[in-house]
């Protein structure tokens, strides 16, 4: 059987045939769905370039194809080319298929109200909360409040109605989406993490008189990852004597206003951008050289930078927003947008050499919960599920597929 995924992801095709997609993604990922389904099929907007963005991931691969959604950015896109998206992602699904939405996302709207419309089952991957998405500060809209109600309703609607749920979070997530009681409803991660992602040992105790060195890696294309309070939070340590420096990973729209604003807050030469980096042994070693991991996000599904970070025992502090919390203890959290808290804990934790070892242990300890093999039983149980009340469907058993 073959497998609609719904990807909110924007790809890019080569002339040579081959997706592209910057970030985490590659052609691994679709691994996990084969394992269980014959034929992934991809429904994603893809643009068509002369060659591959830098540090781009390939993304296609055998069995897997790729359904053309023409690119749009924003809602106002979105709304000009609502009729065209409509069809052109309704004609990707054929009766024998199986569903799976990657929620919140307009592909995935637009691919349920065919699924719907049928009385067909599917199943939702929940990875991020779209009320925290379109909180203040997190976009710069018009359209914000409205998308802040209207969105979470739409995504309360699909995982009630969806036979199977499956969250990156433990909790956080289904607390607010829930599935219906009867369906079936797991939690697992992205991320995949191989031996390789891990160090072999803890970090020891390092003196306090070398520079203080601080990681963020995210994406730049908007404010979600929080490097806006970041940066300031820095610029405070800095006035209060703390020899700190920043390291930025990652790239998009707003990079040249946040590098004005590391101008504007004199750390000219304490802040150093990277650009996008290919996943694998560059970013694990921008994580190695780093002394703190920071990740003061407006909103968050359970970040997958973060997981890595633990796996190569890196002290981390983040947001108490989305499943952050679910990752670091209580002490590791400040309020999202506060960086006059946010530089006093960096502060703190730069003070006390002993406490940052003890959480170089504790997050080692804590990734090994996100161990490859450890996820994919529960994936796998999720998609047998969703191929099986597929099956049911189209042998005409609907009973409780229909009344979800």
């Amino acid at each position: 059987m073959q497998v609609v995924v719904a990807l909110e992801s924007r790809l890019a095709r080569t002339p040579d045939g081959h997706v592209w997609a910057l970030g985490w993604l590659d052609y691994s990922f679709w691994r996990r769905y084969l394992d269980v389904f014959s034929q992934v099929r991809v429904v994603a907007r893809l643009r068509q370039v002369a060659q591959a963005p830098p540090g781009a991931r390939r993304v296609d691969g055998p069995q897997v194809s790729f359904a053309r959604v023409p690119s749009y950015v924003g809602p106002w896109q979105f709304a000009r080319r609502y009729f065209t998206l409509r069809r052109t992602i309704g004609g990707a699904l054929s009766p024998t298929d199986a569903a799976i939405l990657r929620v919140p996302g307009t592909i995935a709207l637009l691919l349920e109200q065919p699924l719907r419309a049928a009385g067909r089952p599917y199943g939702v991957e929940v990875v991020s909360d779209p009320y925290d998405v379109f909180a203040p500060g997190a976009v710069r809209s018009i359209l914000r409040p409205f998308l802040r109600w209207w969105i979470p309703r739409r995504l309360r609607h699909q995982c009630v109605h969806a036979c199977a749920g499956a969250y990156v979070t433990a909790g956080t997530l289904q607390r607010r989406y829930p599935t219906a009681t009867e369906a079936y409803a797991t939690s697992f991660s992205s991320i995949n993490l191989h031996d390789e992602a891990f160090v072999s040992e803890s970090r020891s105790v390092r003196p306090t008189s070398q520079r203080f060195n601080v990681l963020l890696i995210g994406s730049l294309e908007q404010l979600f990852k929080g490097p806006d309070v970041l940066i300031k939070a820095v610029a405070i340590s800095v006035r209060s004597g703390l020899d700190i420096h920043l390291t930025i990973v990652g790239d998009g729209k707003h990079r040249r206003e946040l590098e004005e604003l590391v101008r504007a807050c004199g750390l000219a030469g304490r802040v150093r951008f990277t650009g996008q980096l290919p996943g694998g042994d560059p970013v694990r070693a921008e994580l190695d050289r780093a002394d703190l991991f920071v990740i003061p996000s407006r909103h968050e599904g359970l970040p997958r930078a973060l997981i890595e970070a633990l796996a190569r025992g890196l002290p981390c502090l983040g947001s108490n927003v989305g499943g952050i919390p679910e990752l670091l203890s209580p002490e590791e959290l400040v309020p999202r947008g506060d960086a006059e808290a946010l530089a006093a804990t960096m502060q703190e934790l730069r003070k006390d050499p002993h406490r940052l070892a003890r959480l170089s242990a504790r997050n080692l300890n804590k990734a090994r919960e996100f161990r490859a093999e450890t996820l994919q039983a529960r994936r796998r149980a999720f998609y047998e599920f969703v191929r099986d009340a597929t099956l049911k469907w189209q042998h005409g058993e609907r009973g409780k597929v229909d009344e979800v």
